[in-house]
């Protein structure tokens, strides 16, 4: 008879079993009050940006666009993810001009940025399997879409990530409650709030996210987290190489892998292993 078998689970880091991530678009000026607003509390977003929409100019002043130059800093500690150069509804469009509004909004992105922009969201939600397929080919990991699951499911495919809701959710403040007196530490939830930033600035209803923010906000039990860390750090926790007998793991990539092994949580430490 072989050793007893040990009960493992993949943790967040810091062995946390849930996580918070917020998705914005449009990179509309009403970003600057969002994110004071997350950063006041401690909440991470990702923000999805239109490069080749910067120049135009609207009657309405909540329709005018962050200027790229305040993106290093404005969006620092955050995400800055593609969202086409023109914002088209790319499913219509010829497979060539999908190519070019991902690409071409990726690399104007990194060179502001100064890091590899690997995550996007669909423009008007709009995708099919040919834009999947653009996106993979262009260096995308992920996308997200606009259809609510109304849960804290996991996602199944990172190129079709369907958020938890948008933030004018009826249900929004039952979600919270949820989540917050989540307990079993043997799952892993993910709340993901998507939204537009000049929504609040339309519908005068800005309490909407401070009273998210603040009531989410500061909690030992969640991850704060932008869209791709938490890809990436699924990815790492994906490679880890554990024993058939549970008795110690190999970590084979650069960052720190949070495991719960009999309820404790134990961190193996990159490129080493760690006995269990």
């Amino acid at each position: 008879m072989g050793d007893k078998l040990r009960n493992i689970y993949t943790q967040f880091p810091g062995g946390k079993y849930k996580v918070l991530t917020l998705s914005y678009d449009d990179g509309k000026i009403e970003d600057r009050r969002l994110v004071e607003i997350l950063n006041r509390y401690g909440l991470k977003a990702t923000f999805n940006v239109n490069s080749g929409l910067i120049d135009q100019h609207f009657k309405e002043y909540y329709k005018e666009r962050i200027p790229m130059s305040e993106y290093k800093e404005l969006y620092k500690g955050h995400e800055v993810a593609v969202h086409t150069v023109t914002h088209p509804t790319i499913a219509r469009s010829p497979k060539e001009q999908m190519v070019r509004q991902i690409i071409e909004d990726r690399s104007a992105l990194e060179k502001v940025m100064g890091y590899t922009v690997r995550g996007s969201a669909y423009p008007n939600g709009s995708y099919s399997d040919e834009v999947v397929d653009a996106l993979k080919a262009c260096g995308i990991r992920y996308a997200r879409t606009v259809r609510s699951t109304g849960d804290f499911s996991m996602p199944e495919h990172y190129l079709r990530w369907h958020p938890t809701c948008h933030h004018d959710y009826q249900g929004l403040e039952d979600l919270k409650k949820q989540f917050v007196s989540l307990s079993k530490s043997q799952y892993m939830y993910m709340f993901y709030l998507w939204g537009h930033s000049y929504e609040f600035e339309v519908n005068n209803n800005w309490n909407v996210i401070e009273d998210f923010a603040k009531d989410m906000g500061g909690r030992g039990d969640i991850w704060y987290a932008t869209n791709i860390e938490i890809v990436d750090y699924l990815d790492a926790a994906g490679r880890m190489q554990v024993s058939v007998n549970g008795d110690f793991a190999y970590n084979p990539s650069a960052v720190s892998v949070f495991l719960e092994v009999d309820k404790k949580t134990i961190e193996c430490k990159p490129g080493v292993t760690t006995e269990l």
